[in-house]
């Protein structure tokens, strides 16, 4: 299944509240349009899928049905996120503090992972103080860093260091 990626991301986004059901159902559309769905009900309905309540649920069989194991991992889902948040900061599309909002949700929906203590601190802190926008872009550009390179949690893990991101701070 190609791009299963993609609707993998998008759906982690919509279980959370962080996107719309249209990145899911465009998914499903350009599947169709390529020919790619091998007469599978569940994307042909998502197609046409109306609203979050329709959508989630296909959207769940399709990668049960199709997906990596990395799908269940939530931490994984949130890495990647992370990697498309930081884009958009980049590219001024978010904000810090629309970043602490989601980072405010985010952390404690994944049980407050150690990788996100820095991020999610620092973001907090720069909403106030501007000394902590620096730290915080640059524990920023460290997590995604390592979350765009990683293919598994346990990949992340075995790269993050704890020392380098408390080292992001005010100094």
């Amino acid at each position: 299944m190609h791009q299963l990626s993609e609707l993998e991301q998008a759906y982690f986004q919509l279980r959370h509240g962080y996107g719309q059901p249209d990145r899911c159902v465009d998914w499903a559309v350009e599947r169709l349009r390529l020919d790619q769905e091998g007469d599978d009900l569940d994307i042909v309905l998502l197609a046409s899928a109306r609203g979050a309540d329709e959508a989630l649920p296909l959207v769940e069989a399709i990668i049960e049905r199709y997906g990596s194991t990395q799908w269940l991992s939530e931490q994984f889902l949130a890495g990647k996120y992370l990697v498309e948040l930081r884009d958009a900061y980049l590219a001024g599309r978010e904000s810090v503090q629309s970043l602490d909002v989601i980072l405010t949700r985010l952390y404690p929906a994944l049980a407050y992972p150690d990788w996100l203590v820095m991020l999610s601190r620092n973001c907090e802190y720069a909403t106030d103080v501007p000394e902590f926008v620096q730290p915080f872009e640059r524990e920023f550009a460290y997590i995604a860093g390592l979350w765009a390179g990683a293919d598994s949690v346990a990949e992340f893990e075995q790269r993050y260091s704890r020392a380098t991101s408390n080292g992001h701070d005010v100094g």
